[in-house]
């Protein structure tokens, strides 16, 4: 905090400024920003998940992401409208299910995402 005083000559406590900010010049792709999209935490996790298994069920990743039906509900079909996950629903039995899987189209933005993140990290690295 820094100290400044009055009119009347009291000091008193003022936040300090914020120090300037600068730009980091970032390469190629990284310099187009993140994706929006999967930068979500859920989203990520449900694109990570799914990168590394081939499929994952609605329950699994519910229990993987310690969140809710209705969170991982609505960051699905985000995913899913972006055409960055499908979702298949069928019946076990008389238990409806419904699995996940990573599009090449997720995974590509997937990767581009961790390009862009990686270059954000070296750039930050080598100040």
């Amino acid at each position: 905090m820094a100290r400044a005083t009055t009119a009347t000559g009291r000091a008193e406590a003022r936040p300090a400024q914020p120090a300037r900010l600068r730009a980091v010049a970032l390469p190629g792709a990284a310099a187009q920003g993140l994706d929006r999209l999967i930068h979500e935490r859920i989203r990520l996790g449900i694109v990570s998940a799914l990168a590394v298994n081939e499929k994952l069920s609605f329950n699994e990743l519910k229990r993987l992401l310690k969140t809710t039906d209705g969170n991982l509900s609505v960051h699905a079909r985000k995913l899913e409208q972006a055409e960055y996950i499908v979702c298949t629903k069928y019946f076990d039995g008389r238990l409806p299910k419904t699995e996940y899987r990573l599009t090449p189209i997720g995974r590509q933005a997937l990767e581009r995402y961790l390009d862009h993140m990686e270059a954000l990290i070296r750039a930050m690295r080598e100040r």
